[in-house]
């Protein structure tokens, strides 16, 4: 045990119900131990990781992160699928955890489309609500890493759901939602035991989601499939991510041949600690599932992987000390080359109170009042205007302060023009337009009083100005005209309100 080699216990005794076992746990030293146990009528197993050298930390304080994963396997019995989520919460709470990750198709696994549409439910039904009231209940952070979220479209006689969404789901420790991401990557491939096309029944999602704040870290969300796609745990890391998760239903033949390879590749390449939970076995005659739930610390090594027991449930304590020393010791991202290639994402948010608790913007010096801001990217933010030239005419500009575009990186003008493009689209959607003048003034001689990087979005329509150019002049005028009055702020947060609804209505 002074090398820190894991180990397993597993003493079971019969219970006087011959359907039920009782549990025993043992241990050998309090600073390495593994656990093993078994759920009442479950075989389950509980892997317990601690190291004797390593301080641990939960963010404000300096206590150890404990989460626990879950393996299971669901079925079409959503009732039976959600006691087995009961049983894995109240055997890890019982062992102080502070966070439990269930698996895709945590909800339920349907045996055809017809019956997947049907089961399925939006973020506000019953399923959903009932997690909701366990996290509550148990004061507990759980991850479900892939519900079945409807689509619920107006048709000619009523709603009808055609499609859903692979959503993974945060919910704190009061019962609220904090966090969705819908499933990127498609999965449709021909394996050895079948053929599955994930896309005739599930939307892929429109963006990624940044890595969401939690007591335990920043959390990277995906899904299954999306961890063969290493660009997207990449940004995530970029944007600040230390736990990258993996929520599964990965199929057998290649679950034997990818699944710990790739996890801990990603775990590796990343600097993060990766958190795999996992279905395991048949769900119907046609589908069966490869298990393996796992934890992978920064440096890839298997903090601990359940067994092939259908109810199984791992714990483990995440150093965020290994993770600072492997970041320290071995600088990758520090490292990467962004001037010969570089990544660029669609992530960006809709500007929130909570945003703005944690981050301050300002323009050209002046600090922008927050509830002026509708929409924030990595690296951009965007605001309602002062002075409009015409309706709805508002700026896109960079957090760094940089006074011309040669200044930016190529990060940085990738993620301006997209997030200019998103602005645009939803403009001229709130301001019923087909065109839009999009200019920047890049120094003195173009115009530019504002000595920081910013775009100008000014929907147009026809016969807005007697002659099409006379825009520019107008730009050039509109902020040197002491007689034309400001915007009250009022009518600035009206309007942000509305694009902040547009892009969240739009899923930008």
């Amino acid at each position: 045990h002074q090398q820190k080699q894991p180990y397993r216990q597993h003493l079971i005794s019969k219970a006087p119900n011959k359907n039920q076992e009782k549990v025993h746990l043992s241990s050998s030293t309090v600073s390495d131990t593994h656990f093993m146990y078994s759920l009442l009528g479950k075989r389950t197993a509980q892997v317990l990781w601690q190291s004797s050298h390593s301080s641990f930390r939960m963010m404000a304080t300096q206590q150890p992160a404990r989460i626990a994963v879950a393996q299971m396997r669901s079925t079409n019995d959503k009732q039976h699928n959600f006691e087995q989520i009961q049983t894995i919460t109240e055997r890890a709470k019982a062992n102080d955890v502070q966070f439990i990750f269930f698996p895709e198709c945590c909800d339920f696994v349907g045996t055809h489309r017809d019956e997947t549409l049907k089961l399925s439910e939006p973020l506000t039904g019953p399923t959903v609500e009932q997690y909701r009231a366990l996290a509550r209940k148990q004061n507990v952070w759980l991850s479900f890493g892939g519900v079945h979220e409807s689509i619920i479209e107006e048709t000619g006689t009523g709603q009808e759901v055609k499609n859903i969404y692979n959503t993974h789901i945060l919910i704190n420790n009061v019962g609220e939602l904090v966090a969705s991401y819908r499933k990127l990557h498609m999965f449709n491939v021909i394996t050895p035991e079948f053929k599955f096309r994930e896309s005739e029944t599930v939307r892929s999602g429109p963006a990624l989601v940044p890595p969401v704040e939690t007591p335990i870290g920043r959390i990277g969300l995906q899904i299954c499939y999306d961890m063969r796609f290493a660009e997207a745990s990449t940004l995530l890391r970029k944007q600040g991510a230390e736990i990258l998760t993996y929520p599964s239903a990965f199929a057998v033949s290649t679950g034997r041949a990818h699944w710990e390879v790739i996890l801990r590749a990603r775990a590796i390449e990343n600097q993060c600690f990766v958190i795999a939970a996992a279905q395991i076995g048949f769900h119907n005659k046609k589908r069966e599932s490869y298990g393996h739930a796992m934890v992978i610390n920064p440096w890839g090594t298997i903090l601990g992987e359940a067994g092939n027991q259908d109810l199984d449930v791992v714990v483990a304590e995440l150093d965020f000390d290994k993770l600072k020393s492997v970041r320290a010791n071995m600088p990758c991202f520090e490292h990467r080359r962004d001037d010969v290639y570089n990544l660029s994402t669609r992530v960006g948010l809709a500007y929130s109170q909570d945003t703005a608790a944690k981050e301050k913007f300002s323009f050209g010096g002046i600090e922008i009042p927050p509830n002026t801001i509708f929409y924030t990217s990595e690296h951009c933010f965007a605001f309602t205007n002062i002075r409009c030239v015409v309706p709805g005419h508002v700026l896109v500009s960079t957090k760094r302060v940089a006074a011309r575009l040669p200044d930016l990186s190529p990060a940085e003008i990738n993620d301006f023009f997209q997030t200019v493009c998103k602005v645009e689209k939803v403009a001229e959607r709130l301001y019923d337009a087909t065109s839009s003048t999009v200019t920047v003034q890049d120094g003195p001689d173009a115009g530019q009083t504002v000595f920081h990087v910013h775009c100008h979005v000014m929907p147009r329509h026809v016969g807005d100005f007697p002659e099409n150019d006379q825009i520019y002049g107008e730009l050039n005028r509109h902020d040197k005209e002491p007689e034309r009055p400001r915007r009250p702020v009022a009518e600035m947060a009206a309007e942000a309100a509305r694009f902040r609804e547009e892009m969240a209505r739009l899923g930008l």
